[in-house]
């Protein structure tokens, strides 16, 4: 009887195995699948000029070429370029992390009239496309005499309803007992804000950092209608500057792409405990 029980078991153990062994081998392909792109940008980097379009195309070339950051680098003045993504993109991310806290604490704990009405007008604005506002915003720069500058690369996308909308949703979920124990030791609101609601959500701040950050780093319409200066200029206008009369430089544009991904990687490695963190406790609440 004893060995009889014990067959099923087995079978459900060894079940239990290949479905693991299932699940781990079709996550690594998912995963090779994705950073496939990567390793591809990060090879051609390294090849010959003429290699980079082979046929039949080729992963490694022939000859590592080193040479082609050097030459990038005497291209363009890719360092000004990183500087200034890394200023924008570092700024732009604080600035709206410290006015969404303000929001969202505002929306969810304090009472007044026309609250509801006002976040959903808030969260309205997220179906209006950027290309739809760049010309109005275009126009409020020029007239404060702010473009072909860093406050025009960062003011006018700090204001988002995305992360007051997330860290919303974070606050309405974290005991309220916490901040009434703090209002009887004395601490007001804007204290308790800053010294118990803030280190409490700080998983959910390293998520909203992150999706801000790579935001900015990223962003190519905007750049590209407001400054007008290569010493304002940042890195996705710098790697549209490798295409240009005399053909695309698609060798140095590998180099300068695989060195423009390496901050948001650093980011990424830093933070990736917060953003476990923020990503298991589920800032998007229920309430």
């Amino acid at each position: 009887m004893t060995a009889t029980s014990s067959a099923p078991g087995e079978r459900r153990t060894r079940s239990r195995r290949w479905g693991a062994v299932v699940s781990q081998t079709a996550l690594t392909l998912v995963l090779l699948a994705y950073l496939f792109p990567f390793i591809w940008m990060v090879t051609s980097s390294l090849k010959p000029s003429s290699e980079i379009f082979a046929n039949p195309p080729r992963l490694v070339g022939s000859s590592v070429e080193w040479g082609n950051y050097s030459e990038m680098l005497d291209y363009l003045p890719f360092g000004r370029l990183l500087l200034n993504s890394v200023i924008v993109a570092a700024l732009g991310a604080t600035l709206a992390v410290l006015v969404s806290v303000c929001a969202a604490y505002a929306f969810a704990r304090l009472r007044f009239r026309g609250r509801n009405l006002l976040f959903v007008l808030l969260l309205s604005t997220l179906m209006v496309p950027q290309e739809v506002v760049v010309i109005p915003m275009f126009t409020m720069m020029r007239t404060a005499e702010l473009d072909n500058s860093y406050l025009a690369l960062i003011l006018p996308w700090a204001f988002t309803a995305f992360g007051t909308f997330l860290l919303r949703q974070f606050f309405l979920n974290l005991p309220y007992e916490i901040e009434e124990a703090a209002y009887l030791d004395g601490l007001g609101r804007f204290r308790t804000l800053w010294r118990i609601v803030v280190p409490m959500a700080r998983p959910a701040i390293a998520v909203l950092f992150v999706f801000t950050f790579l935001s900015y780093w990223n962003s190519f319409l905007w750049p590209l209608i407001i400054v007008n200066s290569l010493d304002k200029a940042t890195v996705p206008l710098g790697l549209q500057m490798f295409m240009g009369q005399n053909g695309n430089q698609w060798h140095l544009m590998m180099a300068a792409a695989t060195l423009s991904v390496l901050p948001a990687v650093l980011l990424l490695i830093v933070l990736r405990r917060q953003l476990v963190a923020g990503v298991a406790l589920g800032g998007l609440g229920n309430r």
